[in-house]
């Protein structure tokens, strides 16, 4: 995925745009996310395609047949708007690497990856073409791979079978669909049906499997003519899975396997059975779920810085200043100090007299030990008692003496 440039919109309908996904003929595909969190695939039209009154019909005609498309193994169609300036279909995003990555980044899948790719694939047209749908533009871009299973993308040709319609031709006569995996009536024009669907898977079980296309050739013209006339390259290829790549890549439709014959003959009991006891070699999926991780924080922003608060240094305490010792009495040794923080220390010492700071005057010796009382000390105590006690006897007899009847 790419970042959004310069004269991309931010959103398309309700959808808030987060990037590019890539582009094609028929116009830009973003991912977005929706207002509840979902995340999903918007293609939008260009506006020279939208002003085409065919193209327009016949888009409004692909959307609402991709809209009836469902199942584990195919992307839904979830909303759309096919009457704007630019039109555009929204649909779930599958979050891991397409076929065509995987195979160029890892190598070929495994025999049983290529097994159960096909499996999926093919419960997933059978479902399709039991609604009177077909794909016709099987491929392996078209094809993820996650880690839920494969599954089918882009039903943005996909068109109801009618015999009406040369389903392989537009009117200005160009072929719609990817040359190297094109079925021979689609190369050549013809009404398609759901075989075609099945051709095409073929080659991608060939690509899949061996890392080449079925039909290699230098330019289109060639590797067309090869469709039409040529045998597909099966190089690579051994046992069922050549059995099932020749069965599907026949010339005449009616000489291919049905999708229903297919996902029946590799997995009895579903496709779903075999992707939960693991499907992908282990590097691969490691980095589909690392796509899954990224897409899941691609707009979280980054994370909120932690600040700390930044703690003032303790300033060292001015010296607390003390009295000299008494020349009666020699200064005792002081303890030790004990620091109680880095930034704080203590001087026991005594601080010699300095401007402002009054020396004590020594007291004067008494004689006396601690504790002891001196008689003089004694005698004033006694007198303030007897003193006290007669000033209350004279206050009793002077309110005697006052009062009525005296």
């Amino acid at each position: 995925m790419k970042p959004l440039a310069a004269g991309d919109p931010t959103e398309v309908g309700p959808y808030r745009l987060l990037g590019r996904l890539g582009a094609g003929g028929m116009g830009q595909v973003y991912l977005g996310r929706s207002p509840g969190g979902r995340t999903v695939a918007i293609k939008q039209v260009r506006s020279d395609l939208a002003a085409d009154a065919e193209f327009l019909g016949r888009f409004r005609r692909e959307v609402a047949a991709a809209q009836r498309v469902g199942g584990d193994w195919t992307a839904p169609v979830l909303d759309a708007d096919t009457d704007s300036a630019e039109p555009w279909v929204a649909t779930g995003y599958v979050a891991g690497a397409s076929l065509e990555e995987a195979v160029k980044e890892f190598g070929p899948l495994s025999e049983h990856s290529a097994r159960v790719l096909v499996a999926g694939l093919a419960e997933a047209l059978a479902a399709v073409h039991g609604m009177g749908l077909i794909h016709r533009d099987i491929k392996p871009p078209n094809v993820m791979l996650s880690s839920n299973g494969p599954v089918l993308i882009d039903f943005g040709i996909a068109r109801a079978l009618d015999g009406s319609h040369t389903a392989g031709l537009t009117s200005t006569g160009y072929v719609i669909g990817t040359a190297g995996y094109m079925s021979p009536e689609q190369a050549a024009g013809e009404p398609l049906g759901a075989a075609s669907d099945v051709f095409q898977l073929g080659a991608v079980l060939v690509f899949a499997a061996t890392g080449h296309e079925p039909f290699p050739g230098p330019h289109a013209p060639a590797v067309l003519h090869r469709v039409l006339y040529g045998e597909p390259d099966l190089s690579g290829l051994h046992g069922e899975l050549w059995q099932i790549a020749a069965a599907c890549l026949a010339k005449d439709p009616a000489a291919r396997p049905t999708p229903a014959q297919l996902a029946e003959g590799l997995a009895p009991q579903g496709a779903r059975t075999l992707v939960d006891h693991g499907w992908l070699a282990a590097p691969l999926m490691a980095q589909i779920l690392r796509r899954v991780t990224d897409m899941l924080n691609l707009d979280a922003g980054p994370a909120p810085q932690t600040h700390r608060l930044a703690v003032p240094p303790v300033p060292t305490a001015p010296p607390v200043p003390t009295a000299p010792p008494s020349p009666a009495e020699p200064a005792a040794a002081s303890a030790p100090a004990v620091s109680s923080a880095p930034a704080v220390s203590y001087d026991a010492r005594p601080i010699p007299d300095q401007p402002g700071w009054p020396a004590a005057e020594p007291l004067p010796a008494t004689g006396e030990e601690p504790g002891e009382e001196s008689e003089g000390r004694i005698w004033l105590k006694l007198l303030t008692t007897v003193g006290l006690m007669t000033a209350f006897i004279l206050g009793l007899i002077a309110l005697a003496v006052n009062l009525p009847g005296n």
